[in-house]
């Protein structure tokens, strides 16, 4: 049996050596080059398209998310799983969005990485325990989001660009007094007590 072919993508060459150096016992892994920026990753996908690629998502002044969707678009077939000290929402979520089967912090012990592995060319997803971790917070934070009306939603984002009652008014064709209600109700909603801690809230909620 043939084994997994793994290419790597980092910048850092000590962390290259050192993902090398994690596999290279492993009978049914092999690690058939490596890249330090997205040219020589293309370059190399030309000539030899590998099982899996260990990506990190930060290659100096180049994008391994934007790597990620290119070589997604070009060779499909290929595992890609992201390598990363970021352990962030927005880095996360746009790397799955790309197309990468998994997630993984360059604190990963060997076992870890060669799990992934084989659990991405299975098919699954693979997520480090803290960036599962952080996705459900993410996750449950979403769902204590409240519930808004369209209206509610128009002055939120209004308010959070500083107009005052009457300009919200004037904008939307609607009564001074009903622009007062609907902030009222906004603060009550995010249980909070002025308009700069509403901002904060719905911010922190991803809501504006």
């Amino acid at each position: 049996m043939n084994p997994i072919t793994v290419f790597i993508v980092d910048d850092h060459f000590m962390v290259i050596e050192g993902i090398q150096a994690m596999l290279q016992n492993e009978n049914d892994l092999q690690v058939v080059g490596h890249a330090s920026n997205a040219a020589s990753c293309i370059s190399f996908l030309k000539q030899q398209q590998p099982d899996v690629l260990l990506m990190d998502i930060n290659l100096g002044t180049e994008s391994g998310i934007e790597l990620c969707k290119e070589v997604k678009t070009m060779y499909p077939q290929i595992m890609i799983l992201a390598l990363s000290t970021f352990n962030q929402f927005s880095f996360i979520d746009k790397m799955m969005e790309n197309g990468a089967s998994g997630y993984l912090l360059k604190n990963a012990e060997r076992t870890e990485i060669t799990e992934a592995i084989h659990h991405v060319l299975k098919g699954g997803t693979y997520l480090s325990r803290e960036v599962t971790d952080t996705m459900k917070a993410v996750e449950e934070g979403k769902k204590d989001k409240p519930a808004l009306t369209r209206r509610e939603k128009e002055i939120l984002e209004l308010v959070a660009d500083g107009l005052t009652n009457q300009e919200i008014a004037d904008q939307l064709f609607i009564g001074v007094s009903t622009v007062d209600t609907h902030r009222k109700n906004l603060l009550a909603k995010f249980n909070v007590k002025n308009t700069a801690s509403l901002i904060r809230m719905a911010a922190k909620l991803q809501m504006i």
